[in-house]
């Protein structure tokens, strides 16, 4: 497949677009990104194209259309836009001719640039220059500069840009027009608030310019339109002038900790006043601040480094830390990641079990500060988790299939794509009975606290969280006259492909332990920490709890192996569905290609597979399960398996390590890392793939790197590929920053703190150091 994308400059950590097609504009204002977590910014050009999605988001923002559709992150005011003609010709890539072009996303600082050789339909020649980043420093910040040069005439240049706030989701309109100001003939001001959470929106902008150097103060003509302002300028210049143009912009609003107490003109005063101070600092110098910051949080603190002989395995990882990065809100623990982080519309800005289990793993062995402010959004939602569990009948904290703002509850649409047999809409499901997401939640607590120690956020948030979900199971559990067990029915597993089943194996397995855990935390409590354990029983009646889980616990039904073959079933009916040839499926170029052939009616009753499923639960509670279990359910699931879910990749390519599959391992990687990175230039429209971003981390570290916590302890089994030389890379175990390095046959651990011993296992020996260690593997 012929592609734009170009990643010869991987080693200078450039993501290239190579040639411009305004047919497949999505990829690139996706994977082109820019943000730093308290916004997102769609890479899409000044410019207009038709088919191209101008995507401005700021985290938390939530805001509800109308009754008929669910909360969404709204798309916010334009302000990139930059309308340039020349001697009346409007600069458009789809008219002239293009003599050179590329448009490059450099991660290490954020800075996105496009550069254009064009000749206008008139004949005009010209170089344009442009640049953009959104500061890692200054949250509120977006900066651009744009350089012209004409080459062969001299020509009259036309510049219209401003604040356009007719930008909707997908046709949603989530505001109301506001105010608008333009202060001292420079500073453009205007307001939006979303129509039903009332959150206000104040966003500034303005441009300077310099020719050849020196600064030049240009008149504006002002307008003032429905649902946006804007100015208007015109410069002449002479062949090989040199046109500098910045416009820096700032957004503020009502949702923000520090300002969501003020008037909206407190707000309005605070962010002109940081627009003119942005605007003294011009361009150059808000992205030297940007870069520092970059190299001083990311780069310098958590480098994970690959010596392979293909430059794009590091570019792959570096892409995954920088999305993660931009797409995590670190600065409000009322806020997390969504499925598509801040770059698109998919999956309406909504957190999934996405984050609990493939990104929060980033975080906690890297960022374990901001790991917990993302478990303490989980903690500060638990009143919207309660609210479901009792409107479904259940006692206890049922989580949310998708989560927006703390106290929305469950957001999932309940109607989806039109069915290609029916042609009637397809209901959704997941938010109703894919239920496994309250034992998740639970997961992810656990596993912070085993990889942190971080005793007070258990004390304060952890124990609590993992007593209300296993309340939910234990209140959730159906108990069979038949066999003297309780069972759990009508659910959705991580496999989507499989709609209403009983006794799916994850879900059981995760309700089991999940109850085991509360029981094991109601314990350690009440004969460790007696205050807490009153405090919390007052709070929760833990007593009564505690004796419901231990009486149901022993009778939870938890599917075995079967004898045969050692393979566990996926669900009650999983087995006895009919097998069919899925070759073509597995050799597929895009995902879904199954649902041309076969609506989901029909996927329900084949042995087919979305995604890891029972491979899950290998992959969270491996001590849980032999190795010959293992390989032989590997053995039957992987080939049912398309990885039709961004999820599935990675998962296997961790469980292919564990199975010493290390060549399929390897290609699985691949695989995963081409989700958004690869030729697919339609991959990406709708936003990145966050939780395949946060996959790309773990296939490096658990699997290449072979770090697990496994039942609280650390293991570091390492399993390089055949073209990798060695890797290198930094976690944080109980407070100890451990810098670990694989060469050849060596394990090489250092403990950067050096204030603990640590303990870790390699293939069955324990190791005990403080300062380093080197282990022959």
């Amino acid at each position: 497949m012929h592609t734009q994308m170009d990643y010869s400059k991987a080693k200078d950590w450039i993501v290239r677009e190579s040639r411009f097609n305004s047919n497949t504009l999505g990829k690139c204002e996706s994977i082109m990104a820019l943000g730093n977590g308290y916004m997102g910014l769609r890479s899409s050009t000044e410019e207009k194209y038709l088919g191209e999605t101008r995507g401005y988001y700021v985290a938390g923002t939530f805001n509800k259309f109308n009754e008929e559709e669910v909360t969404e992150l709204p798309n916010a005011a334009d302000i990139i836009n930059m309308e340039i003609t020349i001697n009346e010709d409007r600069f458009t890539l789809d008219a002239g001719k293009i003599v050179e072009y590329y448009r490059e996303l450099n991660i290490r600082n954020g800075q996105l640039h496009r550069h254009v050789v064009w000749v206008s339909p008139k004949g005009d020649k010209l170089v344009l220059d442009f640049y953009r980043i959104v500061s890692l420093k200054d949250l509120h910040v977006v900066a651009q500069k744009v350089i012209i040069t004409p080459l062969n005439n001299e020509v009259e240049i036309g510049i219209t840009s401003g604040i356009d706030g007719r930008m909707t989701n997908s046709g949603s309109q989530h505001f109301s027009d506001g105010d608008k100001r333009f202060y001292e003939k420079k500073y453009m001001q205007f307001i939006q608030v979303t129509n039903q959470t009332k959150i206000k929106f104040v966003h500034n902008s303005a441009l300077q310019f310099t020719v050849n150097g020196r600064k030049k103060e240009l008149n504006p003509h002002i307008i003032m339109d429905r649902r946006r302002i804007y100015c208007k300028y015109r410069e002449s210049l002479s062949q090989n002038d040199t046109l500098v143009i910045e416009k820096i912009s700032n957004v503020y609003t009502s949702r923000d900790k520090e300002y969501e107490n003020l008037d909206v003109k407190e707000i309005q005063k605070i962010s002109l006043n940081s627009l003119k101070e942005a605007m003294q600092k011009g361009y150059d110098r808000l992205k030297e601040e940007s870069e520092r910051h970059w190299e001083e949080k990311v780069w310098n603190r958590v480098p994970v480094i690959i010596d392979s002989e293909d430059e794009y395995d590091q570019l792959a990882i570096r892409f995954a830390q920088y999305h993660m990065e931009i797409m995590t809100p670190d600065h409000d623990n009322r806020m997390c990641i969504a499925a598509k982080g801040l770059t698109g519309e998919g999956y309406k800005g909504h957190t999934f079990w996405d984050m609990d289990i493939f990104n929060l793993p980033y975080f906690i062995y890297s960022f374990p500060e901001i790991a917990r402010k993302l478990l303490e959004y989980r903690y500060l939602s638990l009143e919207g988790a309660r609210k479901k569990a009792r409107e479904n009948g259940y006692k206890g904290a049922q989580f949310p299939w998708e989560s927006a703002w703390l106290d929305d509850g469950e957001v999932t649409p309940e109607w989806g794509a039109a069915d290609i047999v029916t042609g009637l809409p397809t209901k959704i499901w997941s938010g109703f009975i894919e239920q496994h997401i309250t034992a998740d939640v639970a997961y992810a607590v656990w596993q912070y606290y085993q990889i942190t120690g971080d005793q007070d956020f258990m004390d304060r948030y952890g124990y609590e969280l993992i007593f209300d979900t296993a309340t939910f199971w234990a209140s959730r559990l159906e108990y069979s006259d038949e066999d003297n067990l309780y069972h759990i029915n009508d659910v959705m597993g991580p496999d989507e492909y499989k709609e209403h089943v009983d006794d799916n194996a994850f879900t059981n397995y995760m309700a089991y332990w999940n109850i085991d855990k509360a029981i094991e935390f109601y314990e350690f409590l009440k004969n460790k920490n007696k205050d807490l354990f009153e405090l919390l029983n007052e709070k929760m009646n833990l007593d009564s709890r505690w004796e419901e889980w231990k009486s149901k616990k022993p009778l939870i039904y938890l599917p075995q192996p079967r004898e045969k073959d050692r393979v566990i079933p996926q669900d009650k009916e999983y087995l006895n569905l009919k097998n069919i040839d899925l070759t073509k499926y597995k050799n597929q170029e895009q995902v879904g290609t199954l649902f041309l052939d076969y609506n989901l009616e029909q996927v329900n009753k084949i042995q087919v597979s979305k995604q890891a499923d029972i491979m899950m639960l290998f992959f969270l509670l491996e001590d849980k399960f032999s190795h010959d279990v293992k390989r032989a359910n590997w053995n039957y699931y992987e080939p049912r398996t398309l990885h039709d879910s961004s999820l599935s990749l990675s998962t296997h390519c961790v469980l292919a390590c564990d199975m010493g599959d290390y060549d399929m391992a390897y290609e699985l990687f691949k695989r995963a890392s081409r989700i958004d990175l690869g030729p697919n230039m339609n991959s990406s429209n709708d936003g990145i793939h966050a939780a395949s971003l946060g996959g790309i981390w773990q296939s490096t570290v658990y699997g290449f790197g072979g770090v697990r916590m496994v039942n609280g302890e650390l293991r570091i089994e390492p399993h390089l590929p055949k073209s990798w030389k060695s890797l290198s890379f930094p976690i944080y175990w109980h407070g100890q920053r451990l810098q670990i390095e694989v060469k050849n046959d060596l394990l090489k651990v250092e403990n950067q703190t050096n204030k603990e011993e640590v303990t870790f296992i390699n293939y069955g020996i324990k190791y005990t150091f403080k300062e380093n260690i080197t282990v022959k593997l």
